[in-house]
């Protein structure tokens, strides 16, 4: 079942077109943690590469339909509004790449939490981290500026007053240079 096609429950966009200027330009989504790439991770706890659409480069990945942000490197915004173009479920997980800590259970406590609008995950600091989330897929699109490139996923997105969902330790950890990997 394709993410353009999956019907019932949810589909995901997973953000992985980030340029990793602070690893030095390594490709993200190709890193492994605990030997599973990030991607394979990420894949996983939205319930496998059918349920998703991949934003960024193509990679040697089955399953998964891609897309790409216009222009390529317009930020996760950009990126969001590319992949929703495919998404044709009621509500869509939206993921980083980068977040290891990420799984299923974190994207099951997201998607029974979605209110009006949505849920998104928040770190132990109580910030909101806006490319961890689950939404209702008509709301998040019309919250979408007319041209993303470079748009703050904050200003987008806080003006939907999402559930809030307490990060578990670990969830909220990302990827940004090798002393997290």
């Amino acid at each position: 079942m394709g993410a353009a096609d999956a019907g019932e429950g949810s589909s995901a966009v997973v953000l992985a077109g980030g340029r990793g200027s602070r690893l030095g330009g390594v490709d993200k989504a190709l890193l492994v943690v605990d030997g599973r790439t990030l991607l394979d991770r990420v894949l996983e706890a939205v319930g496998g590469p059918g349920r998703a659409v991949v934003v960024g480069p193509r990679r040697d990945v089955p399953g998964v339909r891609w897309a790409r942000e216009d222009p390529p490197g317009g930020g996760p915004l950009a990126g969001l509004a590319a992949g929703l173009r495919w998404v044709t479920t009621d509500l869509v997980v939206v993921l980083a790449v980068d977040q290891p800590g990420v799984t299923r259970a974190t994207v099951d406590r997201l998607l029974a939490s979605v209110g009006d609008t949505g849920a998104v995950l928040v770190d132990a600091g109580g910030r909101p981290q806006w490319l961890t989330g689950a939404w209702r897929a008509d709301r998040l699109r019309a919250a979408l500026p007319a041209d993303p490139r470079d748009a703050s996923a904050r200003s987008a997105l806080g003006p939907l007053d999402p559930v809030l969902v307490p990060a578990l330790p670990g969830e909220a950890r990302d990827v940004d240079t090798p002393a997290d990997l």
